[in-house]
């Protein structure tokens, strides 16, 4: 529907444009936004430049919305095609992201067009002429309801697709797009405005190239940014990657202690610019295990007490592998003190309460929670509710009763998905009495791994949870 609705806006103004010479569509300012547009968008594609080219996402918003202050709807409406089609696009399938981009920012900048019309927004331009000043600052109200309409309209699209094509809830595909993107739409709306009255004045169109600089300016410092955390992220998948290699019995276990942390930070409130740190020290808080002899992660069979003590000692590894880094910020004392206990017969410090530091004590209860419920090759996960049950009954001695009050909170609220197949040294098995029975199992040669004797005291468990069916790790 979207892209029919493109297809329309399209047809529209190409019948406006009958006959030739017609007033109506000023296809000279249609062909310069238009040109000017694609010319801003092909960088990013072209192998020349490569990465270096600062185009992401909305960089040149501006543009499309001083087309909107500009121009008819349906002739504005074209100046987003040409470049919409050409520009950077990096995950497939490549085509039809670029058709529905190139919809969505037609029918985006066809009602920003209509609504700035609405209000009178054109007149309050100016133009060329000493006479024709513009109204302001009384063109800064059409131009930023506009740019709210182009934010609403640009959020409800973008939500509609990720509900269709990720089948994600409706209520998560749109939850926080509106909040996230209306400051910047609005700031992107002064942009376009500055440039159209520009475009309007005696300077003509060549002054309004001048308000490119800024934005690209701007641009670029917005791709410095993705490029960091891009980097960010590729050191901590290097990280993790290292630590399941070397420990496979608890693989994937990183990830999803990172997802709970940040879903106990949400329930508590805790403020959006710490929950990606809180979520690297639960990605990262057995990263230590790199310190710790192979031989010592995998042995079948208990540990010996020096044994033991050399497992204790993979959160000071940890701490010491990523001292260094300093965008961990707070994480680097979680991935420290994350086996401290609040009654102070943790390690490696023995912190009581309050000492110990606070993402310690979500990644301590997150860490427990998901090494409960998920499933190993030599026994089952516990069901959810047993799980937060027990933390609950170590709560106050063990673990902190916020955060486990607030786990408790946020797996009711949203669920937490089980893993579904055992994760082992070497690859998936089926689970004891699931699928088509031990049969199948012997048939795909996974007996051999399902049978194997549970990881030594201290490689899984919960933490040092009093329950027999979990030991320390």
């Amino acid at each position: 529907m979207v892209i029919l609705a493109a297809a329309v806006c399209a047809v529209l103004c190409v019948r406006r444009a009958l006959p030739p010479g017609s007033a109506e569509v000023p296809w000279g300012t249609v062909g310069l936004l238009t040109g000017l547009y694609l010319a801003c968008e092909l960088p990013g594609r072209h192998p020349f430049f490569g990465s270096s080219v600062p185009i992401s996402a909305g960089s040149f918003f501006p543009l499309l919305l001083a087309a909107a202050f500009l121009l008819p709807p349906a002739a504005a409406a074209l100046v987003a095609i040409p470049g919409s089609l050409a520009g950077r696009v990096e995950n497939a399938p490549v085509a039809a992201r670029r058709v529905w981009r190139t919809a969505q920012l037609v029918i985006t900048v066809w009602v920003a067009s209509t609504v700035h019309g609405l209000l009178g927004g054109g007149a309050t331009l100016g133009g060329p002429d000493p006479g024709l000043l513009p109204d302001f600052p009384y063109a800064v109200l059409p131009a930023c309801v506009a740019a709210l309409a182009f934010s609403l309209v640009l959020t409800a699209l973008d939500g509609s697709i990720l509900a269709a094509a990720e089948r994600l809830p409706v209520r998560r595909a749109w939850s926080g797009l509106l909040p996230s993107s209306l400051g910047p739409h609005l700031v992107h709306g002064l942009a376009g405005l500055m440039m159209a009255l520009l475009w309007r004045s005696s300077y003509g169109p060549l002054s309004a190239l001048f308000v490119l600089l800024p934005m690209y300016i701007s641009c670029w410092v917005f791709s410095q940014y993705h490029r960091q955390q891009a980097a960010h992220r590729a050191t901590i998948r290097a990280l993790v990657q290292a630590v399941d290699i070397k420990d496979t019995y608890t693989r994937g276990h990183s990830e999803r202690v990172g997802r709970a942390s940040v879903l106990i930070a949400r329930e508590l409130g805790m403020a959006e610019d710490r929950l990606e740190v809180l979520r690297f020290a639960g990605i990262l808080h057995d990263v230590g295990k790199l310190g710790v002899p192979t031989r010592v992660l995998r042995k079948d069979g208990p540990l010996t007490p020096e044994e033991r003590r050399v497992i204790e000692l993979h959160p000071e590894y940890g701490h010491e592998i990523v001292r260094g880094i300093g965008f961990l910020g707070e994480a680097r004392a979680a991935i420290l003190h994350h086996h401290e206990r609040l009654d102070g017969s943790g390690y490696p410090y023995g912190l009581s309460g309050r000492e110990i530091p606070e993402f310690a004590r979500v990644v301590a209860v997150a860490d427990a929670f998901d090494a409960m419920t998920s499933t190993r090759s030599y026994r089952r996960g516990r069901p959810v509710p047993v799980a937060v049950e027990e933390l609950k009954r170590c709560a106050g001695t063990q673990f902190d009763p916020q955060m486990v009050r607030a786990l408790a909170r946020a797996v009711e609220r949203c669920g937490w998905a089980a893993e579904s197949v055992a994760v082992t040294a070497d690859e998936a098995v089926p689970l004891p009495g699931a699928g088509a029975g031990a049969g199948a199992g012997a048939r795909s040669g996974f007996v051999r791994q399902a049978s194997r004797p549970r990881p030594p005291d201290g490689l899984d468990g919960a933490d040092g949870l009093d329950a027999a069916a979990e030991r320390p790790r």
